[in-house]
């Protein structure tokens, strides 16, 4: 069955929601840059990917064209909102586009979100704009419900020790490193050349932060750690592992 919601004719897709048992998946990433050794849209790939996969093992799921642009990337987890072709938008800009798109589905008889984050900066933003969309919802006597989530909290600790076997440094500096760049060697190997990765030591920063950012704390290469042993293998078994753990939370929530 298909699940990419865009790609449906209007009459199939009035029938598919008819019921308000459709549970409707909303990637939400950014492009920012991830390093010389790949592409600027992982943000927004990844999720999408795995909540393509997510909703083919729901009775009813579809995922909606996600929101491509994100919250302004931070040095300390994103290396900062300086490099060429790192394109971010205002909070209040994504707050606003998260409860717009939310209503506007709910409003054709949707009931159960569920929204997809794939850019950490975005996260607050993200509950502001379901804060507000749910607001707005019930002043129209529409009840929904919103589930939010990130998918990189659904790489438990097993799948940790497989995929970084000499150690873990930490979600933290994994910005264009082995996670990100494995899942998109798994999902689209086209837009990786590791030939390209800076093999360096993860970043250190002080336990602040400085506005305006200084470039200086972020590697050159805009990644926060090394992607050279990132692998296809990695990849699947993250993408696995997110997959089904979302898949049955969401079955969990909404049965």
């Amino acid at each position: 069955m298909m699940v990419r919601l865009a790609d449906l004719d209007w009459k199939t897709y009035e029938a598919r929601v008819a019921g308000g048992d459709a549970v409707i998946l909303l990637p939400i990433g950014a492009i920012e840059q991830h390093g010389p050794h790949m592409s600027m849209n992982p943000d927004v790939l990844i999720p999408e990917a795995i909540s393509e996969g997510v909703a083919g093992l729901l009775e009813n799921g579809l995922v909606a064209h996600p929101i491509s642009y994100g919250y302004k990337s931070q040095v300390k987890s994103g290396g900062g909102n300086f490099f060429p072709g790192t394109t971010c938008i205002d909070g209040k800009t994504l707050i606003d586009m998260i409860r717009d798109v939310i209503v506007a589905y709910a409003r054709h008889g949707n009931r159960k979100f569920v929204l997809v984050n794939g850019h950490y900066e975005n996260s607050m933003f993200i509950v502001e704009g379901i804060d507000l969309a749910l607001e707005r919802l019930r002043h129209d006597g529409i009840n929904a419900n919103v589930m939010l989530l990130s998918y990189w909290d659904y790489v438990n600790k097993d799948t940790i020790g497989k995929v970084f076997p000499d150690g873990f440094t930490g979600w933290d500096v994994e910005h264009g490193g082995v996670l990100e760049t494995s899942l998109m060697l798994h999902l689209h190997p086209g837009l990786v050349n590791l030939d390209k990765a800076v093999d360096h030591e993860p970043a250190t920063f002080p336990p602040y932060d400085i506005f305006p950012s200084d470039p200086s704390w972020v590697p050159a290469s805009g990644t926060l750690s090394s992607a050279r042993k990132a692998t296809v293998e990695s990849g699947k078994l993250l993408f696995d592992v997110c997959v089904e753990g979302i898949a049955e939370s969401i079955k969990g929530q909404f049965s």
